[in-house]
């Protein structure tokens, strides 16, 4: 399809393709870790359509190459206004490692996921380059990488705590979450004149200033008070994620080696309006020409049939970046938009018929917030769902439905399914009142019957309520009513379907017992896990803040971490009971635990027991601890 295109119909990444559109210098060059998608679930392109929309020439420059005499950098010489540079849609370090610090051998986002084409640490290896070679152009970081990283954080792969990347990196101003309304703005004035350091009020922005501002302000704890002193670090988090979570937020400063770090306050949450304009610009959807012979982008190949219709997550989670990032109020796109989206891609010459997804961050989220927003305006609650629905949410699925319902009934579309993973825990419930007036069976056999690939993905993460309680997960119990109800509708319906359920391993305030539990307890339920991870510290969540400090940032009381490897690897095991090079282990370590009881069910392969026998035998043994 690429090649029935000109190749002006995406953004130019080489200087033909400037002159090809007659341009002699660009305004903006967006900078990228990832290879040039040209699909609204690639920030940069994202970026750079607005930006282009609003009358700016903007290239993009990706996956630079930063180890020989820098050429990609200069071939098309410096932009008007600035440069923006973002590591990718991941973080690079992330991208890069596994949870045991192991490097990856693939990347996602490059063609044929060909490893080795960006650098660790990229936003700041890019801007440094750039600054000196460009040292007159502004450099403005954004995307993921550097909107997690705006405040000191702590860096797992190095093992130490950073600095702001504004501070490392050089880089005159930092773009923090989804960056469309402040660009917007940035662009417009340093077009209109004004120097990038007099841009000072624009909303989710950041940037250094020599001199402490006298405004209304939260003021962290200093870099060099949290190098000193882990609890002054762990407080901090906690100021950070509740004006990230707020709807009226704060300026938030942090004093970095005698320069204040300023963060402005995030942008008001995106109308329908903003966000569908966002999803409506011209995207091919398709890589750019120049990648025809390296072979498929695998995260393209994932969601080229998918379509996004809201942004934000109300979970909170405690090792989710998504509302640090997308934020805790969800942004929804109007039904037009995303009929029109559904429409483009049928018409793609490789589509079959199925839409892969139609879901977000959290898949049955779309049209949800509060029904009186006044009261979210004065709300410090860091998730809306956990440890109980707030009864100023609207939870009602029936925008959802009827989306499902007109989606699927378009001319070409022959399968709907919801890719994204759903938050079961909001339409489980035994109140028939709200059940009903919510939609939530109804929602319950829709998704079931009709929009499940036959395989369905949740996220229980773990069975364990002391763990979930620091997770902020609902209770386990809330997963083994919702599998009740699923193989229910299945076999109503003579569908041969199954739950793949999602779990995490070593997790803060997970220990050995913990994944003992979690082991019987799935095996029980019948199942051989295949979604599991290894817990990733990554920035600027609750659970990072916890495996660095060893605390709780909001009671500041002491939380077991598993840090090291073998610990990691032990609480692994426990996944895979049923490998026979680890039935030994698992039958010394649980007698260890003073677990006994546990060794048949896990041990004697072929010996099931019922489910509520296994759970009442862990019940008593936690009392006979507690004794």
């Amino acid at each position: 399809m690429s090649q029935q295109l000109p190749i002006t119909a995406w953004l130019p990444v080489s200087k033909k393709e400037l002159e090809l559109r007659g341009w002699e210098q660009p305004d903006v060059i967006i900078v990228s870790g990832d290879a040039y998608v040209d699909h609204p679930s690639f920030g940069h392109a994202v970026i750079a359509r607005i930006l282009e929309k609003d009358g700016f020439k903007v290239a993009i420059l990706p996956q630079p190459n930063w180890r020989d005499d820098l050429r990609d950098f200069i071939k098309l010489g410096p932009p008007k206004l600035f440069f923006g540079i973002t590591a990718g849609c991941m973080d690079s370090m992330i991208n890069h490692y596994t949870a045991n610090k192991r490097l990856r051998s693939d990347d996602a986002y490059t063609p044929g996921g060909a490893a080795g084409f960006r650098p660790d640490y990229a936003s700041v290896t890019y801007s440094k380059i750039l600054k000196k070679l460009f040292p007159e152009v502004p450099v403005i970081l954004g995307g993921v990488e550097a909107s997690l990283r705006r405040f000191t954080h702590y860096d797992y792969w190095s093992d130490s705590l950073k600095q702001s990347i504004l501070v490392e990196s050089g880089a005159d101003m930092l773009v923090y979450g989804m960056g469309e309304l402040p660009i917007k703005k940035i662009a417009k004035q340093l077009a209109e004149g004004t120097p990038i350091n007099e841009l000072r009020n624009i909303e989710q922005t950041a940037f250094l200033s020599d001199k402490k501002p006298d405004i209304d302000l939260i003021e962290l704890a200093s870099f060099e008070k949290c190098i000193s002193d882990k609890k002054s670090y762990a407080k901090n988090f906690t100021y950070i994620e509740t004006e990230s979570n707020s709807l009226r937020a704060k300026t938030l400063i942090q004093e970095h080696n005698n320069r204040w770090l300023i963060v402005n306050p995030h942008s008001e949450t995106m109308s329908t309006k903003d966000i569908d304009a966002s999803f409506d610009l011209p995207y091919t959807r398709l890589p750019h020409p120049r990648y025809e012979n390296r072979g498929s982008i695998p995260a393209l190949e994932m969601i080229k049939f998918s379509v996004n219709i809201h942004r934000g997550c109300f979970g909170g989670c405690s090792f989710c970046t998504i509302s640090a990032h997308q934020g805790k109020f969800v942004s929804s796109r109007s039904e037009e938009s995303i009929i029109k989206e559904v429409k483009t891609i049928s018409k793609q010459g490789d589509f079959k018929g199925h839409i892969s997804d139609l879901g977000g961050p959290s898949a049955n989220m779309y049209k949800m917030q509060g029904k009186d927003i006044s009261v979210c305006e004065t709300c410090k609650r860091y998730s809306c769902i956990y440890p109980s629905i707030c009864r100023n949410l609207n939870i009602n699925h029936k925008q959802l439905i009827d989306l499902y319902n007109k989606v699927s009934n378009l001319e070409g579309i022959k399968k709907v399914t919801i890719g994204s993973g759903v938050r079961y825990d909001m339409f489980i419930t035994s109140d028939a009142a709200s059940d009903k007036a919510n939609h939530l069976s109804e929602y319950a056999a829709k998704l079931i019957r009709y929009h499940v690939s036959g395989r369905l993905k949740v996220a229980p993460e773990h069975v364990s309520e002391d763990v979930l309680k620091i997770m902020r997960k609902t209770s386990f119990g809330s997963f083994r009513k919702f599998r009740i109800l699923f193989n229910k509708i299945c076999r109503e319906a003579h569908l041969n379907q199954q739950i793949v359920p999602y779990f995490i391993s070593s997790h803060p305030g997970c220990g050995l017992e913990h994944m003992a539990e979690l082991a019987a307890e799935t095996k029980e339920l019948g199942f051989k896990l295949e979604q599991v991870q290894d817990f990733t510290p990554t920035p600027m969540t609750l659970a990072t803040e916890m495996y660095y400090t060893g605390l709780d940032p909001y009671t500041l009381k002491p939380v077991y971490v598993a840090r090291s490897g073998k610990e990691k690897l032990d609480q692994q095991k426990f996944f895979f009971w049923y490998i026979k090079e680890n039935i030994n282990w698992i039958k010394d370590t649980l007698h260890k635990l003073k677990k006994d009881e546990l060794i048949p069910s896990l041990i004697k392969i072929n010996s099931f027991k019922p489910a509520e026998n296994i759970r009442k035998k862990i019940i008593n043994n936690k009392s006979r601890n507690k004794r």
